[in-house]
C-alpha cells in the first residue's frame, strides 16, 4: 500500500469514534421507548432524522474533502458528534432526543471523507482491502460498543450518552496529534458546489457506465439492513423479552462476525475470487438472515440468524464500495464517494420509517421481511446485470 502508517491511523481514528456510536445505538430504541414514552414509529424517525442528516450533507464534506483536504473535515466532525451524545445524556423530550441525533447525523457524514483517504492512501489493486479497513473498524466498535454500552446502562443511560462522547473526544485528539493529511493534490482554485441536494451533479454520476448499477445495489441493500435499525431491539426487547444487555450482545456478536468476513475472508478473497461472485454470495447470506430474524424463537436462535446476516453484509459492503472507486476517476474519489454515501444514507432515512410503520402497524415481522424481498431483487439485478470485467 502507498501509506501503510497512515492507513493505520486513519483505521483507529474510524475506530475509537464508531466506540462511541457502537455504545449508544443498541440503547437508543429502548431509551427511546421506557424513558420517553416515544411510539414505535417516533422511533423510526428518531433513527432516520440521523441518516437524514447524513444524506444531506455527505456529498458536501465529499467535495469539500477533495478542495480543502481530508483531515480538517475529520477532526471539525469528531467533535459535532462528541456534542450530540452531551446533549444525548440531557435529552428529556422528543424534540431534545431529536437535535442530539440531527447533529450526531452531520458528524457521521465524515464516513465519505474518510472512504476518500483511503482511497488517496491504497493503489486501486489495495482498495478492496483498504476498503474493508472502514468496515472492520465498523465492526469492532460493534464488538465493544454495545458491550460496554450494555455495562453503561446499568448505572444510567445518560452515562452512556458521555462515555459515548468521551470516545469521540479521544478520536478528535487522535486525529489531530496523529493523522496526516492525505489529499496532497487539493486545489483551492477548484470551485465546488455548495448545494446540499445537487441533483444535476447525482444524475451525472448514476449515469456513469457500471458506477450507476453499482450505486443502485448499494442503495437497496442499505434500505434492507436499515428496517433493522429501529426495531431489532424493540423485537427483542418487545418480542422475545431480551434485556439491554442481551440486545447489546446480539450487537456485539454482529460486530464480531463482520470483523472476522471483513478483516479476514475479503482480505483473502480479493483478487482471487470474482466480485460478481463475492456480491451474489453475499446477497444470498444476507437475504436469509434478514427473513428469519422474526423467527429466531430465542436468544440463541436470533444469534445464528445475525451470524448468517453479517456474514453477507460483511462480504458486500467492502467489495460494493471496492467496485465504485475503482470505477471512479481519481480526482473525484471524495465527491463520487460522497453520492455513494449520500444515497446510502437517504436508504438508512427510508429503512427506519418503513420499519417503524410497519413494526407498529403492519406486524413485527414485517420490517425484516420486507428487507428479505429489496435484497432479493439485489440479487436479481446483480445476477442480470453486473458486470466486473
Amino acid at each position: 500500500m502507498k501509506n501503510r502508517t497512515a492507513l493505520v491511523i486513519v483505521f483507529f481514528t474510524i475506530f475509537i469514534d464508531l466506540m462511541g456510536f457502537g455504545i449508544l445505538i443498541p440503547l437508543l430504541p429502548t431509551f427511546a421507548s421506557k424513558q420517553l414514552g416515544i411510539s414505535d414509529f417516533g422511533i423510526g424517525i428518531i433513527v432516520a432524522i440521523f441518516s437524514l442528516m447524513q444524506f444531506l450533507f455527505n456529498p458536501l464534506l465529499g467535495k469539500l474533502s477533495d478542495k480543502i483536504g481530508r483531515k480538517p473535515l475529520i477532526t471539525t466532525t469528531l467533535l459535532m458528534t462528541a456534542t450530540s451524545y452531551i446533549i444525548f445524556s440531557f435529552a428529556d423530550s422528543f424534540m431534545i432526543l431529536l437535535i442530539s441525533r440531527m447533529l450526531a447525523g452531520i458528524g457521521g457524514s465524515n464516513i465519505a471523507v474518510a472512504q476518500a483517504y483511503i482511497a488517496d492512501v491504497t493503489s486501486k489493486e489495495e482498495r478492496a482491502k483498504g476498503m474493508a479497513l472502514i468496515g472492520v473498524a465498523f465492526g469492532l466498535g460493534f464488538v465493544f460498543g454495545p458491550l460496554i454500552g450494555a455495562l453503561m446502562a446499568k448505572f444510567g443511560y445518560d452515562i452512556a450518552g458521555l462515555g459515548s462522547a468521551t470516545f469521540s473526544v479521544l478520536a478528535f485528539l487522535f486525529a489531530i496529534f496523529f493523522l496526516p493529511e492525505s489529499n496532497l493534490k487539493k486545489s483551492n482554485d477548484v470551485r465546488i458546489s455548495l448545494k446540499l441536494i445537487d441533483i444535476k451533479y447525482i444524475s451525472k454520476v448514476l449515469k456513469i457506465q457500471r458506477v450507476g448499477l453499482l450505486i443502485t445495489l448499494f442503495f437497496i441493500i442499505i434500505f434492507s439492513i436499515a428496517n433493522l435499525y429501529g426495531t431489532f431491539a424493540l423485537l427483542g426487547y418487545k418480542h422475545f423479552n431480551f434485556t439491554d444487555q442481551q440486545n447489546g450482545f446480539l450487537y456485539g456478536i454482529m460486530g464480531a462476525v463482520g470483523v472476522l468476513v471483513q478483516g479476514f475472508f475479503v482480505k483473502l478473497a480479493g483478487g482471487k475470487i470474482n466480485e460478481r461472485k463475492l456480491v451474489l454470495w453475499g446477497t444470498t447470506l444476507m437475504m436469509f438472515g434478514l427473513g428469519a430474524i422474526p423467527y429466531g424463537y430465542n436468544f440463541f436462535g436470533v444469534a445464528i440468524v445475525v451470524t448468517i446476516l453479517s456474514i453477507g453484509t460483511g462480504i458486500l459492503q467492502p467489495t460494493i464500495l471496492s467496485l465504485v472507486s475503482k470505477l471512479s476517476s481519481e480526482n473525484e474519489q471524495g465527491a463520487i464517494l460522497g453520492i455513494n454515501q449520500s444515497l446510502a444514507s437517504l436508504a438508512r432515512v427510508l429503512g427506519p420509517l418503513w420499519g417503524g410503520f410497519s413494526f407498529n402497524y403492519l406486524g413485527y415481522y414485517t420490517p425484516f421481511l420486507t428487507g428479505a424481498f429489496f435484497t432479493f431483487v439485489t440479487l436479481a439485478l446483480t445476477y442480470y446485470y453486473l458486470s466486473t470485467d
